[in-house]
């Protein structure tokens, strides 16, 4: 007698908790989640002397008050910015711009766009590749590919900005066209020098250099390095291009480096693929959500997506309100979050059953029956 009371005072339990767990599950998947602790990260970074990477990084973090108030974090964050601002760091990345015509830090990048914009870069690239081919050496198609597109990109340039005048402004697009051109050309010299150039996008490249020296038009191009230009503003655009497979891609990617600007490569070095299908729905879920949703890696971008921006909000502030929660209190938060809702569907009613009085139920239903056979008999 007693164990069958404890089964079914278990049951009764586990039904509330199921209970509790489908009114509250959309809380409970927020407070299972667990911020990303960026030090780890930054120091490998710093290690690897990427220290533009490094503070793009940790930046996005320091928005948020458990980094900003991290003193390991503080520190990283102004040993990043003494290397940064120190002038042999700074000249080392103006000579990478102008000699090689990339780099990774804002000073060295602009200088590789300006010698590229006034054509020193596309007579460097071709003359080198030209070198090597008198040599014997291996020639880079798709290096000569871009500056000969470049090449066109300038002419065109010149011509628009002629027309603008002679026009007062009526071809002004077709500057802004090339210069959209001059700026991709750049960025994909950087991005093959680098090995980071999608192979899809070198044999396009190929490909739509010889139209365009056929036709001395950039219109097979446009689309193409508009998207790439998108990128090149982007700190970490190369990183971002390395991950596209197609046209298409490449089109979502620019689009999220659009909305999301500096912390993009930073929002995809966290979540990936899930990042850009969020992101393709920034418009109704938020551009703040979405990289508050981030610190929690890609669970918190799935979560975000599932329950919606006000709720992730309201319950992610109210899980930092939490002081300490507890190596318990989370193992328990997770293990009922992912609960499928048929389980706790299923305890529920089982908790329900087994307190049901069937014996008194049972009693009253005879009690009815009976009491319509007397009455029948009476009417007899």
């Amino acid at each position: 007698m007693f164990l069958r009371f404890s089964l079914k005072l278990i049951l009764l339990i586990l039904a509330c908790v199921s209970a509790g767990v489908i009114w509250q599950q959309a809380q409970l998947s927020v407070l299972a989640l667990s911020h990303i602790d960026p030090v780890p990260e930054v120091e490998a970074l710093v290690a690897a002397e990427r220290y533009a990477e490094a503070a793009y990084y940790l930046d996005f973090f320091l928005e948020y008050d458990y980094v900003r108030d991290d003193p390991q974090a503080q520190a990283l964050h102004a040993e990043i910015e003494r290397v940064r601002n120190c002038l042999s760091y700074q000249t080392s990345k103006l000579g990478e711009g102008l000699l090689v015509g990339t780099s990774d830090e804002g000073i060295g990048k602009t200088a590789g766009l300006i010698t590229d914009f006034f054509v020193v870069g596309d007579i460097r690239d071709l003359a080198a590749q030209g070198t090597n081919w008198a040599q014997g050496e291996d020639v880079d198609e798709v290096v000569a590919a871009l500056a000969g597109i470049g090449l066109v990109a300038t002419a065109a340039q010149i011509a628009s900005g002629a027309a603008t005048v002679g026009t007062a402004g009526a071809a002004a697009p077709a500057v802004a066209g090339s210069t959209a051109v001059k700026g991709g050309v750049s960025i994909l010299k950087a991005a093959r020098k680098l090995g980071k150039l999608p192979p899809w996008l070198g044999k396009t490249l190929i490909k739509n250099a010889k139209t365009v020296q056929k036709t001395k038009k950039l219109d097979s191009v446009t689309d193409l390095f508009s998207d790439v230009y998108r990128l090149a503003r982007t700190p970490g655009g190369l990183n971002l291009l390395s991950k596209t497979s197609d046209a298409a891609s490449l089109r979502r990617m620019a689009a999220a480096a659009e909305t999301f600007g500096d912390s993009t490569a930073t929002l995809y070095r966290i979540g990936g693929q899930t990042f850009l299908k969020t992101a393709g729905r920034a418009s109704q879920l938020g551009t703040d959500s979405i990289k508050l949703a981030s610190t929690y890696g890609p669970k918190g971008l799935r979560v975000l997506d599932k329950i919606g921006p006000t709720r992730f909000i309201k319950y992610s502030a109210r899980a930092a309100k939490i002081a300490y929660k507890g190596d318990l209190f989370d193992l328990i938060a997770r293990f009922l979050a992912m609960l499928p809702r048929w389980i706790l569907y299923l305890l529920f009613s089982l908790g329900i059953v087994v307190w049901i009085p069937w014996r008194w139920l049972r009693r009253l239903g005879q009690s009815v029956i009976s009491g319509k056979r007397v009455i029948v008999k009476s009417g007899v």
